[in-house]
């Protein structure tokens, strides 16, 4: 499985949203400027997270983006899935059962449901508050 740039930039547009909160919509603009990121790309990623209500919009003069909800209310899994569709590591386990004519006899089929699940439990365990706290701390850790 491969992370792909849409998903990447999608994190990173969300974070940038979390550690910019407040009362006031953010641009794209200033998101694109400020993680170096084409702005046409990331208005390519802002349709995706509106239809699932992450993303609060408001056109006009002070218009932007925000987040919906508090950073700590979406996992990375969650935003991954959308961008990326599925983390399943192998096609089969993107149907439920598994979809490959093989499923039954197949000797390789629970490594990869137990891959799956790590991949799941993992993302679904960190939030966008976790991404920010970790970035915090990384930089209070820092010395000269």
């Amino acid at each position: 499985m491969k992370i792909s740039t849409k998903g990447r930039y999608a994190l990173r547009m969300l974070v940038d949203l979390a550690q910019h909160r407040g009362t006031e919509y953010v641009s794209l603009k200033d998101i694109a400027e400020r993680q170096g990121i084409s702005k046409k790309y990331l208005e390519q990623i802002v349709p995706i997270l509106n239809s699932s209500d992450i993303l609060k919009t408001n056109r006009g003069f002070q218009g932007g983006y925000m987040l919906a909800k508090p950073p700590s209310k979406y996992t990375v899994g969650q935003i991954l899935r959308l961008t990326e569709g599925s983390l399943a590591p192998v096609a089969c386990l993107d149907e439920t059962p598994a979809g490959c004519e093989r499923a039954g006899e197949c000797a390789t089929l629970p490594m990869w449901k137990g891959l799956y699940k790590v991949i799941c439990e993992y993302l679904d365990g960190i939030t966008l508050q976790d991404l920010l706290d970790s970035a915090r701390q990384s930089q209070d850790n820092y010395v000269i």
